[in-house]
């Protein structure tokens, strides 16, 4: 079908055949476009899973990190090291983490832009000839309808595709190879809306009429725009109650003030004040599916909080308790040390060296066996005078204070 493809076709084609099949079962461009949105969100629920794990870990790690950024305010070095150390300890990332899975749904919208704008193309599957010569026929037929067209044709094909029905017989005399599903268009009315539409923000606009239609295509946007604010203060909330200090309690005053928490509330206007801009510049379409992703979110995210809140409590439970017994043990340790100071109020000590013991016992056994000695020869009748002991130095207590070959007459000269 396709005359050229493009590295973008990955992305655009399966979304425009998804979206395709979906409105031919449905009949309904809005429904088709509910159920789609539904279908992306589940199949990047692992990418949202894995990106509110790490949003919740970074912001259960944040009194961590500040203590480590004020022990070494000073030295950068150290300030990465300690940080490279936390993150092996946890397994936590300290770059984008979250916020870079965060991002890949809002990547989605580029190619799913690229399909709403270009049904033809690729949800009714023809070729960009066929494309162009259907446009060409209905800009014929009936130009009025592209004298009020935005952006200069950017929106040719919703125009062409929203019209296909009604010029039928025309399009299948100019083109006798056009398929035959491709003549029944697109029906781009949803609850009297047209989603294929560009809402308009003017409300005092020559282009406004304060009609269903209009009103409706213009609160969508609105819509889609509060649904993600209320959703993204529901992940900072439940982000913010697994903060815990080193001992594992909440720290409330620590999510409060944290660098992450400033950030977050920043983030929670600025997405959906972007995601408005965009709603009224893109067909309404776009923005349905907008609201319907914000509003799975918004209800799988507490999910995945309890699910994760259990992770981290279980992981924290054992923190608490590793900090309790370290406090009793120093505690012990602590009565031990006070005993002993009031044992021995002076702080006096005793040598307890190994030598200093072993020469002490030596002599305590040399004492013994010349004791049991002595007894023995006194029970036999022998009586030995004990030699009064000597020493070199003639000083007792200093008994080689001379040296072994002191002589006091070695220089005396006097015969």
């Amino acid at each position: 079908m396709f005359l050229a493809f493009k590295f973008s076709d990955l992305i655009t084609v399966p979304f425009g055949w998804l979206l395709g099949v979906l409105y031919d079962l449905t009949s309904n461009y809005g429904v088709a476009m509910i159920l789609f949105a539904l279908i992306v969100q589940l199949v990047l629920t692992p990418i949202n899973a894995k990106s509110k794990k790490s949003m919740m870990k970074m912001s259960r790690l944040q009194p961590r990190i500040q203590e480590i950024q004020r022990k070494y305010a000073n030295d950068q070095q150290k300030q990465n090291e300690a940080m490279q150390k936390l993150q092996q300890e946890e397994g936590a990332s300290m770059g984008m983490g979250g916020c870079l899975w965060s991002l890949v749904p809002l990547f989605i919208l580029f190619p799913l832009f690229t399909v709403i704008r270009e049904p033809i193309t690729y949800i009714l599957g023809e070729s960009a000839e066929v494309t162009a010569q259907i446009i060409a026929v209905i800009k014929e037929a009936a130009p009025a309808l592209f004298e009020n067209s935005r952006n200069g044709g950017f929106y040719d094909q919703v125009i062409a595709a929203s019209a296909i029905a009604e010029h039928a017989s025309a399009l299948q005399a100019a083109i006798p190879g056009i398929n035959p599903d491709t003549l029944a268009g697109i029906n781009f009315d949803f609850l009297g809306i047209n989603l294929g539409a560009i809402p308009t923000f003017n409300v005092f606009g020559p282009n406004w009429a304060w009609d269903w239609a209009h009103i409706g295509a213009f609160l969508i946007p609105i819509v889609s725009a509060g649904s993600q604010v209320l959703q993204m203060q529901i992940s900072q909330k439940t982000n913010d109650s697994v903060i815990t200090n080193e001992k594992g309690v909440q720290d409330k005053e620590m999510a409060a003030n944290s660098q992450a928490a400033q950030t977050n509330k920043m983030m929670i206007w600025m997405m959906p004040l972007m995601s408005l801009w965009i709603g009224f510049t893109v067909s309404a379409g776009l923005s349905l599916y907008w609201f319907i992703g914000g509003v799975f979110r918004m209800i799988t995210d507490p999910i995945m909080t309890a699910h994760y809140r259990k992770v981290y409590d279980a992981e924290d439970a054992i923190k608490l308790q590793r900090h309790l017994e370290e406090e009793r043990l120093e505690a012990e340790k602590e009565r031990i040390r006070a005993e002993r100071r009031a044992a021995n109020p002076e702080g006096q000590t005793q040598n307890t060296s190994k030598k200093k013991l072993q020469k002490q016992q030596q002599a305590a056994e040399a004492a013994a066996k010349a004791a049991a000695k002595r007894e023995y020869d006194e029970s036999k009748g022998i009586f030995v005078e004990e030699e009064a002991e000597t020493c070199m130095s003639g000083i007792p207590s200093r008994p080689y204070c001379k040296g072994r070959n002191y002589d006091p007459n070695r220089y005396n000269t006097e015969e």
